[in-house]
Formats: C-alpha cells, sequence, structure tokens
C-alpha cells in the first residue's frame, strides 16, 4: 500500500552535547527530509525538559521555512490549555503569511512538561484543560475570520489577515481525543509513541463518529518510534539508547541526554527493567528497511491511515539520518 511518511523531532540532545546543536540538527534533518520526500515536518513542545530542546514550535517553524523551500512544516504540537486562542491563531497566521501553503496547526491538550511548568506557564494556576474544547473552536474561528455576531469579539481578526489559513490537526493518545477531532471535524494524528493502548480503538471510534464540516472528510495518521539501520543487529544497537532514556524516564531517574550505546549495553538492567523494555518497544518499530516497512505497512493497515509520522531518537545524529533515508529508499520502491 501507498503509505504518505512524516516526521515529528523533538530536537533531542545527545550526552556531551548541546540544545544548540541539537536545534542545528533539526534544522538540518528537516532539510533532508525535504530532499528525501517526506511530506511533513513537525517539531514539539516541551517545557522544563533539559534532554528536549524543542519549547517554542512557533519559533522554530519560522527557522524551518527559512532553509527549506515545500515541506509541510507544524507543530506537534501547541499545548492550547496554556495559551489563549487568539495568540495561538496570530502566530500561525503569521507563519502561514510567511511560508503560504505549508503550515499546519497541531494542537493538543497535554501539559508538555511536569506540573511545575504548567504553574509556570498559567501564572501560578492550575492548568485548566476542561476549556480546551472550546478552545479549538475558538482557533479555528479566529484563523477563518468566522466569529459571530454573539461572540463577545466579534469583528476583531487575527492578524495578519491571510489569504489562506493553515489547517488545524487534532493530537492525542486516547480514544477521548479521537472523539473529540471527530466532532470537530478535524484530522487527527493518534501518538502511538506515547501510548500503544487503545490505538486502534481511538481509530476505529474517529472515522465511526467523524462529522463532517464544510466538505471536512476522516483523516487519522498514527505517530510512532522508528529506527532503521542496514542490519538487525545495527539497529538493535541504535535503539539500545532509546530503550535505556525511557526506562530512565519512567523511573524519574536524572538523564544528561540520550546515552550513547555503549552505556546501555554497560547499565545494569533489573528484571523488572527489561520487561519495561519489552512492552515500550510496542510503540517502537525497529529493523532493517524490509522489517521497518513492513511494519508501517501493517500500522497503517491497521489504522486506516494515509500517512505515518515518524519519531526517532538516538545518540548519534549520523544513525538518525540513515534510519530516515533508509525507510524513505525502502517506501518509495513499494509505492
Amino acid at each position: 500500500m501507498s503509505i504518505q511518511l512524516s516526521i515529528l523531532d523533538q530536537s533531542p540532545i545527545s550526552q556531551n552535547s548541546t540544545p544548540e546543536e541539537a536545534l542545528k540538527q533539526t534544522a538540518e534533518l528537516a532539510r533532508h527530509a525535504e530532499a528525501w520526500g517526506y511530506k511533513r515536518f513537525w517539531v514539539s513542545e516541551h517545557h522544563d525538559a533539559p534532554t528536549l530542546a524543542g519549547s517554542s514550535p512557533e519559533i522554530l517553524i519560522s527557522h524551518l521555512g527559512a532553509v527549506t523551500n515545500k515541506i509541510r512544516l507544524g507543530s506537534g504540537g501547541v499545548m492550547l490549555p496554556h495559551y489563549a486562542a487568539y495568540k495561538v491563531a496570530e502566530n500561525f497566521k503569521l507563519l502561514e503569511a510567511l511560508y503560504p501553503g505549508r503550515i499546519d496547526v497541531g494542537v493538543g491538550r497535554a501539559p508538555g512538561g511536569m506540573p511545575r511548568a504548567s504553574y509556570a506557564l498559567n501564572d501560578g494556576k492550575p492548568r485548566d484543560a476542561s476549556k480546551f474544547p472550546e478552545q479549538v473552536d475558538d482557533l479555528l474561528m479566529y484563523l477563518h475570520d468566522a466569529l459571530p455576531e454573539e461572540h463577545p469579539y466579534y469583528g476583531m481578526k487575527a492578524t495578519p489577515v491571510t489569504e489562506s489559513a493553515p489547517p488545524v490537526w487534532m493530537l492525542g493518545s486516547s480514544v477521548n481525543s479521537a472523539l473529540l477531532a471527530a466532532e470537530k471535524g478535524l484530522p487527527y494524528m493518534y501518538a502511538k509513541f506515547i501510548n500503544a493502548e487503545g490505538d486502534t480503538r481511538a481509530a476505529r471510534a474517529y472515522r465511526e463518529r467523524f462529522k463532517s464540516h464544510h466538505g471536512s472528510r476522516p483523516r487519522n495518521s498514527v505517530a510512532v518510534f522508528t529506527i532503521c539501520q542496514e542490519t538487525e543487529e545495527q539497529a538493535e544497537y541504535a535503539a539500545s539508547s532509546q530503550d535505556l532514556s525511557l526506562v530512565l524516564f519512567a523511573q524519574g531517574k536524572p538523564s544528561d541526554g540520550t546515552p550513547h550505546p555503549e552505556e546501555a549495553r554497560r547499565y545494569p538492567y533489573s528484571k523488572f527493567e527489561r520487561e519495561a523494555i519489552e512492552e515500550n518497544r510496542k510503540r517502537m518499530i525497529v529493523g532493517t528497511p524490509q522489517q521497518v516497512a513492513d511494519g508501517l505497512e501493517e500500522l497503517a493497515a491497521a489504522h486506516g491511515a494515509e500517512e505515518v509520522m515518524l519519531v526517532t531518537i538516538t545518540h548519534d545524529f549520523q544513525d538518525k539520518l540513515e534510519s530516515f533515508r533508509l525507510i524513505a529508499e525502502e517506501m518509495k520502491k513499494r509505492s
């Protein structure tokens, strides 16, 4: 089957590297992704996360637009409960004016960080995600200059006033987020790399409950961790860094960045940690180009998805580039 491939990059920082280097690598990856034929390149929003450099997707998207020519760029995603929908609309309308027809607005309701970051972002108040559905409505109205007369801000425009409006994508990792996307008639991206459980249920619920708005059609995609190398042994070696990172993160243990595979090899895993790695592999596809391509096709078929978004974290940036290159070449052979 023909699958469109996209990339979500979190600008991860490797051990003995820096945030500046991670951001340079994100820009380099975006240029390569465009050359290799990837459809979208999204960047994430994480707060108070010392091992991830991507805290402000809107600013990073602006830079990526300047170093690429045609690949779609977007947020994976903006954590809308932290912000005013009006300001988010203005940020993305400005991006749309700079890079017409290339911008996606991916939104989610997750905190994107630990509780103290949420308090800091909300002026010391608890984050209120209950208003997220209404915020999505407001965001859509601002983007399309469609405030009804009964709206308290009727007549106000999110500027600049652009000829086109960027599409809004709903991001999520649960059936609830899928149902909200369906109700709003929005495209939906399921984060399997966050939650491997319930993914096909979410896809099914989305397609069954989808309500078309202005001719929209159901478009559900899925994002998954992938690591691909020429041989299975090389892929497992590169993936061991991510295995260890996920184990340490789940236990709240300190980390100074994506560890080297040699450190992962030497790590004295407990029985519990080895079981955690096995469980985490349910949200990863690791192997040779053929193995990964088979896994992506199976995943897309299970979701009824036309597109799969790849998330790859390795210690060595060249391994990361090689992974995306090999997958793109293998999938192109099959299209």
